[in-house]
């Protein structure tokens, strides 16, 4: 397959799958898959934090601790993009699930509308640290993204950056299957108390 960004648009949403690196993304927001306490440790935080600067971490410790499936906006520091959106699809014990990485993936939307900001970029939330499969993550977030869109103008852009071969295979493959008069998905939702099992 090629690696080339893969882009499909349904209704008003621009959705591209691409093969990268997050932190180069020159998107208004880019997205960090955070835990709930917000400490930037390995994975999308580290490198975030690596590029970025330590002051993401620190304004995000800031804005915690939140529930798992929310998620809070703090500056970018260095990087290209305005804003980071850290989105807790894990709690402190860095384990996610299907319930928590679409609740986040909701909040991190719900936040990019409330600045009103128009692209977006994503990882695949909870496959790093917390070993969610690609394809279920993939199908749990372009779902959240076209429910979010449905009654959202803002984003118009969300961008998937996946950091290896066998993800970003995985998200072309469920994006290029989802057609273009897609029915209905579930209705999206932000993260809440009831997340955290």
């Amino acid at each position: 397959m090629s690696h080339s960004p893969l882009t499909k648009r349904i209704g008003r949403l621009q959705l591209t799958v691409t093969l990268g690196d997050i932190t180069e993304q020159a998107t208004d927001a880019i997205v960090n898959a955070a835990n709930n306490h917000l400490w930037m440790g390995s994975g999308v935080a580290g490198a975030i934090k690596a590029k970025g600067g330590e002051e993401i971490e620190h304004e995000a410790v800031r804005l915690g601790p939140i529930e798992p499936g929310q998620a809070v906006t703090t500056s970018a520091g260095r990087l290209n993009a305005r804003y980071c959106i850290h989105a807790a699809a894990m709690g402190q014990n860095l384990a996610t699930s299907a319930d928590l990485i679409a609740k986040a993936t909701c909040s991190a939307l719900a936040e990019a509308a409330r600045l009103e900001l128009d692209s977006v970029a994503f990882p695949a939330l909870g496959t790093g640290v917390g070993g969610f499969p690609a394809e279920s993550c993939a199908r749990l977030m372009l779902a959240a993204a076209l429910s979010h869109s449905r009654t959202t103008a803002n984003p118009g852009s969300v961008t998937f950056v996946l950091r290896d071969e066998p993800a970003f295979r995985s998200f072309a493959r469920v994006l290029e299957s989802v057609p273009a008069g897609t029915p209905e998905p579930r209705r999206c939702q932000t993260g809440a108390a009831e997340a955290n099992p």
